[in-house]
């Protein structure tokens, strides 16, 4: 099938920036969350974003305007009845998943594809929650959305080829590099990032460095852009522990146990940037390491 209006759920971080790239590439999005001001805030943001894609001259005044006129507040997903294709970008939490695809199930048409943007979770348990287990697929994009190459595309155990391909198809359209990946917990990206960061608050637990110390060590010693620690700020601490939970639990392997200085720092409230405070506090001018 060909697919021409895409619907997205949660106007987040995430969820603003899949429908910023959607939008982008010419596709008419219907954008949905919780409350009508959650989505305005996601369209101040992506409004933000591209005028700074404008500044820097990777797109022009007349396609932010016409993108933009592409993007349809959804606050109820009753509206979702006309879509091709649904994308979820929730929180990474798998029982309000399974009750948002129930409800989108509801009122999308029958050949409706629905994608999940979850970074970790099985895609097969999650379709196994619908009623169309083979028009479900993982789509998980990298964040930040816009600037970020890479979507892994994931296939549940009954993931048919007609809709892994339909998604392939709109992924590359997006201007991205889709990348498969089997149904194992994390998945590739996650699997390999997430133990990394874990073990640099391992590092910084045990007293082996500072904040700062570490940090510098990764970017500086391993040319990393971003240190681990200033990184898992930038996912949000709570979304790094709720990997390394899917992890530990899904594989039963002690190296994927959560760092107990991040789970202290998820029950602070301590979450990274987006609550001001984790590894770094960004109250300030400039960030300065908490530890």
């Amino acid at each position: 099938m060909e697919i021409k209006k895409i619907g997205v759920i949660g106007a987040g971080q995430m969820g603003s920036g899949i429908a910023h790239v959607c939008a982008l590439a010419g596709y008419d999005i219907k954008l949905n969350d919780i409350s009508r001001e959650r989505i305005e805030s996601g369209l101040a943001t992506i409004n933000g974003n591209m005028v700074r894609q404008v500044n820097s001259e990777r797109i022009t005044e007349k396609q932010r305007e016409a993108s933009l006129a592409r993007i349809e507040i959804a606050e109820n997903l009753e509206s979702f009845d006309d879509l091709d294709l649904v994308v979820e970008s929730a929180t990474e939490d798998e029982d309000i998943k399974r009750q948002i695809f129930a409800d989108v199930c509801k009122v999308v048409r029958p050949d409706t594809i629905i994608g999940t943007n979850t970074s970790s979770i099985s895609i097969t348990r999650l379709a196994a929650t619908t009623d169309r287990p083979e028009q479900f697929v993982g789509v998980h994009f990298m964040n930040p959305v816009p600037v970020m190459e890479l979507v892994e595309l994931i296939r549940g155990i009954a993931t048919s080829d007609e809709t892994y391909n339909a998604v392939r198809d709109v992924v590359a359209k997006l201007g991205k590099v889709p990348a498969a990946s089997e149904d194992f917990p994390a998945f590739i990206v996650n699997r390999i990032l997430l133990p990394m960061i874990n073990e640099a608050v391992y590092t910084l637990y045990e007293g082996v460095g500072s904040v700062d110390s570490i940090d510098k060590c990764m970017r500086l010693g391993a040319h990393h852009p971003m240190g681990p620690l200033e990184l898992a700020d930038f996912i949000g601490l709570d979304t790094c522990l709720s990997i390394m939970q899917v992890l530990y639990e899904g594989l039963a392997d002690t190296k994927y146990r959560p760092c107990p200085l991040l789970v202290k720092y998820v029950e602070a409230g301590w979450l990274g940037r987006k609550t001001q405070r984790g590894f770094y506090d960004y109250r300030g001018e400039e960030p300065v390491p908490t530890r």
